[in-house]
């Protein structure tokens, strides 16, 4: 107990350095403090360009360079977003667990056969049962891990309530402010830089699934948010021209590095529910709140 306490304090000193506006988020009146990072407004570069591409197709696997899938990336660019706050670290089992405890919303579950309908069967279901709740509640050992097995319409309602009851309004990220909020300003690959590092990440099945938010702080963004790389991948508010769901995150667990980058984008049908899909939320800031 006495490790895992002085690590969280860690993780919460590194993240406080990381981002000296921080005081902003608590102005705003976004939870505390140790859970928010405020971006600031400004340029940042999006997307990648064919330099980037050509390097992330050759640290991934041949299958990647097969289906081209790196090609569906946005072109790089600059552009501009205002000012928000995200959360530093994707919501766990133990913040699910308190919304749904007060909400009776259904718990994170998927049965054999709906699992096989989505037909992402990468996984066989029986990696999927030690993801299951029961009883409503989350697997033993696992509350600090991200919360998986959810919707997008799930993360919505998680997100509406935690905006009534901190009275401040909370949604998804979109693509871009994602994608600032790992990579930061400069269009940098990886929320270190532009070397893929495996220390930094829970990625290429080294581990083996999920890890507790926060178990890589060396691999922090520019601006104090954990998990850009790796663990999961994580819904967003923004969408393909098909109608499925822009996926940011990094990659997942089981990744390799050129999905891992901060542009790699994967689209999915809004109610899919995968171990390998959590989320974080946005906190809006009010201009009047913003010096």
């Amino acid at each position: 107990m006495r490790d895992l306490t002085r690590r969280r304090f860690l993780e919460g000193a590194i993240a406080f350095a990381l981002a000296p506006r921080l005081d902003l988020a608590w102005a705003a009146g976004c939870r505390s403090d140790d859970r928010l990072a405020v971006i600031p407004a400004g340029l940042f570069w999006m997307g990648s360009d064919a330099k980037e591409r050509a390097y992330a197709y050759r640290i991934d696997r041949e299958v990647a360079r097969r289906h081209r899938w790196f090609d569906a990336e946005l072109p790089r660019q600059r552009l501009t977003l205002g000012t928000y706050a995200i959360d530093r670290y994707l919501v766990t089992n133990e913040d699910y667990q308190q919304f749904i405890q007060q909400t009776g919303h259904r718990a994170p579950s998927i049965t054999e056969d709906e699992y096989g309908r989505q037909g992402y069967l990468v996984h066989p279901y029986d990696e999927v049962r030690p993801y299951l709740w029961r009883d409503r509640r989350y697997p033993d050992r696992r509350g600090r891990h991200p919360v998986v097995l959810i919707s997008l319409a799930d993360a919505l309602a998680y997100a509406r309530w935690l905006g009534e009851l901190d009275g401040r309004r909370y949604r998804l990220p979109t693509e871009a402010e994602w994608e600032k909020a790992a990579r930061g300003a400069d269009g940098r690959y990886f929320p270190w830089g532009n070397r893929w590092r495996s220390e930094h990440a829970n990625a290429e099945n080294h581990v083996g699934g999920t890890t507790e938010v926060g178990s890589y702080p060396q691999a922090a963004s520019p601006y104090g948010c954990f998990d850009m790389a790796g663990n999961v991948f994580e819904w967003t508010s923004s969408e393909f021209t098909d109608g499925k769901t822009v996926m940011k995150g990094g990659g997942s667990w089981d990744d390799q590095p050129g999905t891992c980058r901060a542009a790699a984008r994967h689209g999915r049908a809004k109610d899919a529910r995968h171990i390998l899909f959590g989320f974080r939320c946005v906190c809006e800031m009010d201009a009047k709140t913003i010096r």
